[in-house]
C-alpha cells in the first residue's frame, strides 16, 4: 500500500481529491470513481485498488484492465488487489491474459496471479504460456521463467513434460530442476 500511495500521490500532483480518496470509507464513493467520465488513471487505480481489497466486486472490471496494462507498478497492484478480491471471475481472467500472445509482454503479473490463486485456471494457463516461450529467441524470459517457478509452486504433475523441455533452455534450466524436484514423483500401480 505503501508504494501505491507514493507512486499515486505524484502522479495526483497534490490534488486535493487524492486524500480523500485514501481515506475515505465509503465504498460507494469509491465505485463511482470508478465509472465516472473524467476521472484521472490514479484516481481509478486507488479507488479500484482499495474497492479489491475490501472485497468489493465492483471493482473487478477495472482491476482486471489495470492488470493488463503496460505500466509494471500498475499491474503488480491490480494483481494484489484481485488476489485479495475473492471474485470467481478473477482466475479465468488472469488466464486469458497470461495465454494472449498479442499482450505477452504484460504477461507477467497474470502469471504471478495465477499462481497465487491456485485455481483450477492455473496449471493449464502457465503450461501454455510455457509452451509458448519455449520458442527460439523468444524474447519474454522473465514470463517463462515466472511459468516455471509458478509450476514449481504449484506442484501438478501435469507440468512435468512442459518442465523437462525447459531444461534445455539455459536461462530457464536451474528454475525448471528446482521446479520438477517439487513436483511428487508419481506412484507405480
Amino acid at each position: 500500500m505503501r508504494s501505491l500511495t507514493e507512486r499515486l500521490r505524484q502522479e495526483a500532483a497534490g490534488s486535493a481529491g487524492f486524500d480523500r480518496l485514501l481515506t475515505t470509507e465509503d465504498h460507494d464513493e469509491l465505485a463511482e470513481v470508478l465509472t465516472a467520465p473524467g476521472q484521472p488513471l490514479w484516481a481509478r487505480e486507488l479507488a479500484a485498488f482499495r474497492l479489491g481489497r475490501a472485497g468489493d466486486r465492483r471493482a473487478f472490471e477495472s482491476l482486471v484492465l489495470l492488470l493488463n496494462h503496460r505500466d509494471p507498478p500498475r499491474c503488480a497492484s491490480a494483481a494484489h488487489a484481485l488476489a485479495r478480491l475473492g471474485d470467481p471471475r478473477t482466475a479465468r481472467a488472469a488466464a486469458a491474459l497470461a495465454t494472449n500472445e498479442l499482450r505477452v509482454a504484460y504477461a507477467l503479473h497474470p502469471v504471478r496471479l495465477l499462481v497465487a490463486l491456485r485455481a483450477p485456471e492455473s496449471v493449464p494457463a502457465l503450461i501454455t504460456t510455457l509452451e509458448r516461450r519455449l520458442r527460439p529467441h523468444d524474447p519474454y524470459r522473465r514470463v517463462a521463467l515466472a511459468c516455471v517457478e509458478g509450476l514449481g509452486a504449484l506442484g501438478d504433475a501435469r507440468a512435468r513434460r512442459v518442465l523437462s523441455e525447459a531444461l534445455a533452455h539455459p536461462a530457464l534450466a536451474e528454475a525448471a530442476v528446482h521446479a520438477l524436484a517439487r513436483i511428487p514423483q508419481q506412484q507405480p500401480r
